[in-house]
């Protein structure tokens, strides 16, 4: 049986989340802070307010839902705490390498730490330079995907990236958040989706594996695994919420 809820797909820390060749209906929005709403003041910046966006997004687009929410790292720390706030609005739930602990926001974390100047310094020395940026994310750093990454390095402001890192380590290091999660998976199926080269750091806890209505992982992939594999990336989300 095919699914008929729209899929909206919540970006990461950094960038977009490219579906090439998704062809179901669905929507990508810009979170607080990135492409189209990149103006967002810092302080107006945090997870609690991408959960509140998402919800206007869905409204407006979708007439409050129910849909398929697919996150990737952040985005799926995002998606989880839309389908806690907002159960109704959310039928299933893919997370892609989304953040379970502390452990998931190493690079994160170490962002919001810095200064505005150091902010902006590390994305000058990333826009130097694109494609040795993502290298570190894709399992192969073919030459194609240098447009790829300066576009995703332009999509937002240092501060955004600050903001967000405040607020990752905020969140998920609340001692409730593992109480949280484990709610949503009480409550919605949660498909677990990775990449193999990515999927040894990624700390999913043993009673996530056990109550997931799915677990994959990519092979040949890192965690830009839509880039690594644009065909393989889809094919999985698709079976995914199809079952």
């Amino acid at each position: 049986m095919s699914h008929t809820s729209p899929v909206v797909f919540v970006h990461g820390f950094i960038g977009t989340l490219d579906i090439t060749g998704y062809e179901l209906p669905h929507a990508a929005p810009d979170l607080l802070g990135y492409g189209e709403h990149r103006d967002v003041p810092f302080d107006a910046i945090s997870l609690p307010s991408q959960v509140e966006h998402l919800r206007s997004f869905v409204d407006a687009r979708f007439g409050n839902g129910p849909v398929d929410v697919v996150g990737h790292s952040v985005g799926g720390a995002i998606a989880m705490l839309f389908a806690d706030a907002y159960p109704e609005y959310v039928r299933r739930i893919v997370n892609i390498e989304g953040n379970f602990t502390l452990g998931d926001a190493f690079w994160s974390a170490s962002v919001g730490r810095m200064s505005q100047s150091e902010a902006d310094a590390m994305m000058e020395d990333f826009r130097a330079d694109p494609l040795a940026w993502i290298s570190s994310s894709v399992t192969a750093p073919a030459p194609h995907l240098g447009p790829i990454a300066a576009r995703w390095l332009a999509h937002q402001p240092a501060s955004t990236l600050r903001a967000m890192g405040k607020s990752v380590v905020t969140t998920t290091g609340n001692d409730d958040y593992p109480t949280l999660l484990e709610k949503v998976f009480d409550r919605h199926p949660v498909y677990l989706l990775s990449g193999e080269h990515s999927r040894e750091g990624w700390n999913v806890p043993d009673w996530a594996l056990e109550k997931c209505a799915g677990d994959h992982t990519l092979a040949n992939c890192g965690h830009l695994m839509m880039l690594d594999d644009d065909v393989a990336f889809s094919a999985a989300i698709k079976r995914f919420l199809a079952e």
